[in-house]
């Protein structure tokens, strides 16, 4: 015996459409591209450390803490104004090789001398938030949680 196909018949009596499989193939679909996608790494949690009602004095340690500039275009400057050195300034990347890597020869310096690396962080105001997130996450990679966020020159505190 022959088999035959049966088609819906819509209420006006033209053939329907089964759409059964279509379903099934968009459920495959979006399981492969579930699996096949790259997430993007996350924000890293930075430990902040606030102030209290009763806390009246500020702690500020007894040497000079890094400065760190990031201009409109997403450059990053480490240093003194007169004296910063340009570094990472391909503001399409999130990775920071040269940041990270002065940041670790810091860090590592001043805990040699049993203190703790203290960051002024100066944001243009025109700058990406994506790049002042990758300039924090940087600097929580290195475990620097001493971070002093400036504006304009002027210390925010």
């Amino acid at each position: 015996m022959a088999r035959h196909k049966s088609f819906r018949q819509a209420e006006d009596g033209s053939p329907g459409l089964d759409i059964s499989s279509l379903i099934d193939v968009c459920f495959l679909l979006l399981i492969y591209f579930l699996v096949a996608t790259t997430i993007q790494k996350a924000e890293q949690d930075m430990p902040l450390k606030l102030p209290d009602d009763r806390a009246v004095e500020v702690n500020r340690p007894d040497f000079e803490p890094l400065l760190i500039k990031v201009d409109a275009r997403g450059a990053i400057l480490v240093g003194p104004e007169m004296h910063a050195q340009l570094l990472d300034m391909d503001e399409t990347t999130r990775e920071l090789p040269l940041l990270s890597g002065w940041l670790r020869t810091f860090a590592d310096a001043t805990r040699a001398h049993g203190k703790e690396p203290a960051v002024i962080l100066s944001l243009d105001r025109d700058v990406r938030q994506q790049r002042a997130m990758d300039v924090l996450n940087a600097l929580a990679g290195e475990k620097i949680g001493m971070v002093t966020l400036a504006s304009d020159g002027e210390i925010v505190e």
